[in-house]
């Protein structure tokens, strides 16, 4: 008897090619699918800081797509972290196993790496926008920006805190992001600093600034901030606004602040978010799907690259399972998944940590993180979560 690829003419359109959605295309291919990335980027995004994977659950989805030797070989081995004063002298450093995981490689990197491996099997629309959709008892009509409009069976927004199809088909995004009280900004700069690859933090009441030097590229650095600031009702894409809200935040203040802000001004491209955490009570509507930071991300926080990861495969493996039924697979989905993703949410705001808002807080954080114990809870604590789901194996013929 012949086997045949369980989702073999299975069109599924995905929003979004960061991480989430080049793996669940991956995937899906794999399982014989049809697959369509609709991206607003023109390019593949550039920026974007380090990410880490931990543990078993995460690298291996990484092992079984094939891709994790080639990320392993381009490691930023980096992660640890000193927290300096105005004059440099260091505080407390945590250790790279707390930042950096069991595997730290840029975001940059990844998302190539995620693009190349199945690039010749995707279709990818760069620089356009889903604009409409339209469930019918046959599949959804979509409407784009740019291309010309088309019907497919599956519909994933794996687009980001900001989804586009989390507003089309679940309603407005204030209904399901919650704002928490920071944000945060990163870019790239001239290494004039002469700032080695251990990142360097400096805090003020309310305000973080660090930098570090590429590891790549020991003559180019990485700068990244985080302040406390209400809900900012801006265009992310806004570059000017952004870069005027940075530096309002942190005029004034010493250490490298003021070149960090020289850099900014010349800088072509700027990552700029609010610090917020997503919930969505149900991450599927008929035949569409919410996929990693769109159904349960936390900014800078909640391991949300490797979940994303992780969540692409079971997806995908569910959709296999069931022969491609999506009232059957999407509820398999969450049902597996929402657990493992919604530990990452309940704890404190990343912008907490990073930037607590009073000096008695900034001055208790650094009193914790200077002990032994208190970092030794924090990597284990982390470590523990990322493992603590079984992943079953979804065959990829029937």
């Amino acid at each position: 008897m012949a086997h045949t690829l369980p989702l073999g003419g299975l069109r599924v359109l995905i929003s979004g090619a960061g991480i989430a959605g080049p793996t669940l295309a991956w995937w899906l291919t794999r399982y014989g699918a049809e697959v369509t990335v609709v991206e607003q980027a023109p390019a593949l995004r550039a920026s974007g800081f380090a990410v880490d994977f931990r543990g078993p659950t995460h690298l291996g989805v990484l092992a079984a797509m094939g891709v994790l030797d080639e990320l392993r070989a381009g490691q930023t081995r980096a992660g640890a972290i000193s927290c300096v004063d105005e004059r440099g002298r260091e505080i407390f450093r945590l250790p790279a196993e707390f930042a950096g995981g069991e595997l730290e490689v840029y975001r940059r990197d990844l998302s190539r790496i995620l693009y190349e491996h199945g690039a010749d099997r995707v279709e990818y629309l760069f620089g356009d926008v889903i604009t409409d959709l339209a469930e019918s008892a046959d599949g959804v009509h979509v409407d784009f920006a740019r291309a010309a409009s088309r019907t497919v069976d599956l519909v994933v927004g794996a687009d980001g805190l900001h989804s586009g199809v989390r507003r089309l088909a679940f309603g407005p995004e204030s209904a399901y992001v919650r704002h928490l009280g920071h944000h945060l900004a990163g870019w790239d700069l001239p290494n004039e600093l002469g700032v080695g690859t251990v990142p360097q933090q400096y805090n003020v009441p309310g305000r973080m600034a660090s930098v570090a030097a590429d590891q790549r590229d020991p003559d180019r650095a990485g700068a990244f901030v985080v302040f406390a600031a209400g809900w900012l009702d801006l265009d992310w894409r806004d570059l000017d606004r952004q870069k005027k809200l940075i530096a309002d935040a942190f005029a004034g203040l010493g250490w490298h602040v003021p070149h960090l802000l020289s850099g900014l001004r010349a800088a072509p491209e700027l990552y700029f978010d609010s610090i917020s955490r997503v919930r969505v009570p149900r991450w599927h509507t008929g035949r569409t799907v919410l996929l990693g930071d769109a159904a349960w991300g936390v900014t800078l926080g909640g391991m949300g690259v490797g979940t994303g990861v992780v969540g692409a495969y079971v997806l995908a493996g569910e959709l296999a399972r069931a022969g491609g039924d999506h009232r059957v697979a999407l509820g398999a989905y969450e049902s597996r998944l929402r657990g493992y993703a919604m530990r990452w949410q309940r704890g404190a705001s990343p912008g907490h940590f990073l930037a607590p808002t009073t000096r008695w807080g900034l001055w208790l954080r650094n009193r914790l993180l200077a002990t032994r114990p208190v970092q030794s809870m924090l990597v284990r604590s982390t470590g523990s979560l990322a493992t603590d789901l079984d992943l079953p194996d979804y065959p990829a013929r029937v």
